[in-house]
């Protein structure tokens, strides 16, 4: 609703400008006042208005004041200081909106959106960093699907570069093992965690002799010519490694709907298909001199080669996508999965079922011949490609390809969604048995390093989360049967995981800490799934159903009661908290529009807030005036009915007791 009024109130000004001055201004910009009692918005489009009309900001905002009239769903419109214009909503309006749940239907644009996340390569363990990822993507799908998007969620799976390749060097050089070995291996409980420590070792090996990575180089031939046993061998290994990456991320409640292999896209000629597109276009050309002499590359900055013919191009601003070896870099895979992505290729892949989830949704994988009943993916409108910010470079030249190609509005809606590392708190580190020097004790972080061995797995990340939550939840709830303690300390935990990752802004280092992310109280997963417990409790107490009570709500209180409570003696403060609660639907419009989760997180911790000082304020059950306590468990209850909507979004469950 909050949303709604401020677009009704856009729409209002923007018709009196056109009305009274022949102005056509397009964007409004709306503002919200320092303090709840100046209002809900406030406007200082009379600033801007200035030198157009030639007329001092006040005096423009009391002509806009005076003359815009009546407004639906609005008290009235104030003038303030130098020319700012304050809009009060009729509180009791939008509080009986929202307590309907009344949710004005907006416009969704058309088209399939594709979101691309997790991408880990399938050759060991999925670490922290990857956890960042996969969170953040998911809980941006979440973000466009309450918004009424329909999204395909892809993981791309890079099964035959160089982290491969080095794990399959480790199987064969250093553990000396056959394939039937291998794939006995791979049905071993956490077969990646094996695949974590020998890809560390292969890393030492190299360092050791310099000539030991022509065997990296013989793999990584292998692995591109296909139709070999090196290549089998790679299949079943990053096979094996993928299942326990979804294993992982299911734990998390985190769900694929296809998983396209690098493989494919070089068996099925995607890439051969892309190369001619290129160079008819102009975008590539052959080097016959210089340091990528031998080589296709792509002039950044240009549209075509052939707009460069004549200029003398610098090599560091070229980019190489076909080495001087016939061999194609990541970034030429990557021009042809994209325009796979917007249906510009002109192929497809084939398509087979790999992963089914507890609920019933396939997982599909590519194939070079797949199953001929399959789900549509791809020729999609938009796309969102949740990868880390030190890729940002061969993501603008994918997007340079486009624009190369005469693809504008695709590259238009090709958004790459950046994001920087986790590292870990010196204390977070000692506690997984790191050693540290006393150097690293006095840094703010400490970064890791899967080369090097040193990290943390996903799944150790996991279990001591929830081995964490269990201790508490065990002293708090003895009474509670092992698998209920079990069940709710899983929640909590996954709700301290994902709320950490969610809470930092995207461009932020992270240094995880576990006590931080598991605390109850601060900005944390925990103090959000707190207050609805506690909102619940409140219910339960006073013997009502908290859901019952929630769907009958509008009834519950009326619109008369609303306006007395609401504008009464402490009417502010109880305001500010029906206010925020109606404010959820535009935080997932501000999250969408910014590719920034961090404002939902930030949206639940604030609401959690005011709802713990009303609590605390505010005996409710004890209230003897019947109308009032009515409209006190109204209350309760729409914070607790969006509280639990937000950390849904968020992929955070409620528990039932903590």
């Amino acid at each position: 609703m909050y949303r709604h009024l401020e677009r009704r109130l856009a729409q209002q000004i923007r018709e009196f400008l056109r009305r009274s001055y022949g102005l056509d201004l397009q964007k409004i910009v709306i503002e919200q006042p320092p303090r709840i009692e100046l209002g809900e918005y406030a406007l200082p489009l009379a600033f801007e208005l200035a030198k157009k009309l030639r007329k001092p900001p006040r005096k423009i905002a009391e002509e806009i004041v005076a003359g815009i009239g009546p407004l639906d769903g609005f008290e009235k419109l104030e003038l303030a200081g130098a020319g700012y214009i304050n809009a009060h909503v009729n509180r009791a309006t939008l509080a009986s909106a929202l307590a309907a749940d009344e949710r004005p239907k907006a416009d969704v644009p058309s088209g399939k959106v594709l979101v691309e996340h997790s991408s880990i390569n399938p050759n060991k363990a999925a670490h922290i960093g990857h956890l960042r990822n996969a969170i953040l993507g998911d809980t941006f799908v979440r973000l466009l699907r309450v918004a009424g998007r329909e999204v395909d969620i892809q993981n791309y799976i890079d099964n035959t570069g160089v982290q491969v390749a080095d794990v399959i060097v480790g199987f064969l050089h250093l553990e000396k093992k056959s394939r039937a070995e291998i794939e006995a291996l791979s049905h071993q409980p956490r077969f990646d965690y094996f695949c974590w420590d020998l890809y560390a070792q292969v890393s030492r090996w190299y360092e050791q002799d310099k000539q030991n990575r022509d065997a990296r180089h013989e793999v990584l031939h292998a692995l591109e010519e296909g139709g070999n046993e090196t290549a089998a061998i790679a299949d079943l290994i990053s096979l094996a490694v993928l299942r326990r990456h979804l294993e992982t991320m299911e734990r998390l409640d985190i769900e694929y709907d296809f998983l396209p292999r690098e493989s494919e896209i070089l068996h099925l000629h995607f890439w051969d298909a892309a190369f001619t597109k290129l160079k008819d276009a102009g975008v590539l050309s052959f080097e016959t001199e210089g340091k990528n002499k031998g080589c296709w590359v792509m002039r950044r900055g240009k549209a075509s080669a052939k707009d460069a013919e004549s200029t003398e191009v610098a090599e560091e601003d070229q980019k190489v996508i076909v080495r001087s070896n016939g061999t194609v870099g990541y970034v030429g895979k990557d021009i042809a999965y994209h325009l796979w992505k917007f249906g510009l290729l002109g192929r497809d892949f084939g398509y087979r079922k790999f992963y089914r989830y507890p609920n019933g949704h396939d997982c599909w994988i590519s194939t070079t011949k797949g199953e001929p009943n399959h789900p549509h993916f791809g020729d999609v409108a938009e796309i969102y490609n949740v990868i880390d910010a030190r890729q940002a470079e061969a993501q603008n030249t994918v997007v340079e390809a486009l624009r190369g190609l005469g693809y504008n509005e695709q590259a238009d809606h090709y958004t790459h969604f950046s994001y920087e590392m986790v590292a870990l708190t010196p204390r977070c580190a000692a506690e997984l048995g790191y050693e540290l020097s006393e150097e690293d004790k006095a840094r703010s972080y400490i970064e890791v390093s899967g080369r090097k061995g040193f990290g943390v797995k996903a799944d150790d990340l996991i279990d001591t989360l929830i081995a964490s939550a269990k201790k508490e939840v065990d002293s708090r709830h003895p009474q509670l049967s092992d698998d209920e303690r079990m069940t709710i300390a899983t929640q909590i935990a996954v709700g301290a995981l994902r709320y950490f990752m969610l809470k930092f802004t995207k461009q932020s280092v992270i240094a995880f800490d576990f006590k931080e992310a598991l605390s109850f109280e601060g900005e944390t997963g925990p103090y959000a799934q707190y207050a609805v417990v506690r909102a619940s409790n409140i219910f339960r107490k006073g013997g009502l159903d908290p859901d019952i009570f929630a769907g009958e709500l509008a009834s519950c209180v009326s619109t008369e009661d609303l306006a007395k409570y609401l504008n009464g003696p402490d009417g502010n403060e109880i305001w500010e908290l029906w206010l925020a609660s109606s404010k959820t639907s535009y935080v997932i419009d501000q999250c969408i529009a910014t590719t920034e989760p961090a404002y939902l997180a930030k949206h639940v911790f604030q609401l959690a807030q005011l709802f713990n000082t009303f609590y605390h304020r505010h005996p409710i059950l004890a209230e003897p005036d019947e109308s009032r306590k009515r409209f006190l468990l109204a209350t309760v209850a729409v914070v607790r009915r969006e509280l639990t909507r937000a950390l849904a979004v968020m992929g955070i469950a409620v528990p039932a007791a903590m």
